[in-house]
């Protein structure tokens, strides 16, 4: 029997091919796993007011390509503890915080302000503070009785958000639970805290090592940058490097950083001073070739849905495509140039 002929028409029309779904690497390339934090690459310190103001002054003009730190424990003096973190928490709230990219280091959880310093910046400034910076932790325990204090100043202050919690580790106790620290889901960036590290050890390691070359060589020093690196890149947290303490050079910084990214795999650095922030910044920055080339594969991988791509002569999928979107990203935090079409379509 003869087809009728509505049926015959309809099985000869074409098939129309779907939309392509404008579906951005964030959403696609980390399904059932968490997507890994991404913060600027220079973290610089602060203490005193005068440089707080020209620290955010130099933000203002170079953009948020770095975050800044207000020091309340190195920055406050003995009695005036509570009238600094006031001044904290008001400069965080005026008008020269452009980018709302300054956190607070506050006093470490055996000083007796600590819990101060969190009720008076969270209560007056928690809305605009991008961090908080715990130094000196023994445990994992001690971590999550701070991140409570932040979470009931919050809500007590009408906040609604969780602020990051920033942790230095810096003590042998807190190496030892580095996993355990980086695994709480509030915590978004592991610093390593060479200098009291290196005291901790009594002179068993040597002074020299608190500077570099030692401080990359010295199989002690290296392991402990390892087992933060290492812990932060299993639970999607950012490893943040140490100080480095020659300001009269600032390109040491820029060296140090570089080492720190291509040796022990850190994603962040502080800085001590305004001179430090552009190497540092540089020595996080994909190169020219690098952009370019992330942005041809992202952009081919984007316009055939995120299935696997040949590109010049290579086979890339779902876990080269997370690689370059990580690489696309810290160009991009960096201020590095991009291309357009990559500009547009991932980051405007």
């Amino acid at each position: 029997m003869a087809p009728r002929p509505r049926a015959a028409a309809r099985r000869l029309m074409p098939t129309p091919t779907p939309p392509k779904p404008n579906v951005h690497p964030s959403e696609v390339l980390f399904q059932g796993e968490a997507i890994p934090a991404q913060l600027p690459v220079c973290d610089h310190y602060a203490g005193s007011e005068k440089l707080m103001r020209k620290s955010l002054a130099l933000q203002q003009e170079l953009g948020p390509v770095f975050d800044i730190t207000f020091d309340c424990e190195d920055g406050a003096a003995v009695g005036l503890e509570r009238e600094h973190a006031e001044l904290c928490a008001a400069i965080i709230n005026g008008p020269d915080n452009a980018h709302n990219r300054v956190g607070v280091r506050i006093h470490d959880p055996a000083h007796p302000h600590w819990r101060d310093d969190i009720d008076i910046l969270v209560s007056r400034a928690g809305a605009r503070l991008a961090y908080v910076v715990v130094p000196k932790v023994t445990d994992v325990v001690e971590v999550a009785r701070v991140t409570d204090r932040v979470n009931q100043a919050a809500r007590a202050a009408g906040v609604a958000r969780h602020i990051p919690i920033h942790v230095l580790i810096e003590t042998h106790a807190a190496l030892e639970q580095v996993f355990d620290i980086a695994a709480l889901v509030q915590v978004e960036c592991l610093s390593f805290g060479l200098m009291d590290f290196v005291s901790a050890h009594h002179g068993a390691i040597p002074g020299d090592a608190m500077g570099s070359p030692q401080q990359f060589e010295h199989p002690l020093i290296r392991r402990a940058m390892l087992e933060i690196a290492a812990a932060c890149h299993r639970h999607g947290k950012v490893p943040s490097h140490n100080v480095s303490t020659d300001i009269q050079r600032p390109a040491s910084a820029g060296e140090d950083a570089h080492r720190a990214r291509a040796e022990f795999g850190y994603l962040r650095k502080w800085s001590i001073h305004p001179s430090q922030i552009d190497p540092i910044v540089q020595a996080f920055q994909p190169g020219r070739d690098e952009i370019g080339l992330a942005s041809e594969i992202l952009l081919a991988a984007h316009e055939n849905n995120w299935a696997p791509i040949r590109h010049q002569g290579r086979l890339h999928d779902r876990a080269s495509y997370r690689y370059y979107w990580s690489l696309l990203q810290r160009a991009h935090a960096t201020g590095a140039a991009l291309p357009d079409n990559a500009r547009e379509l991932f980051f405007d």
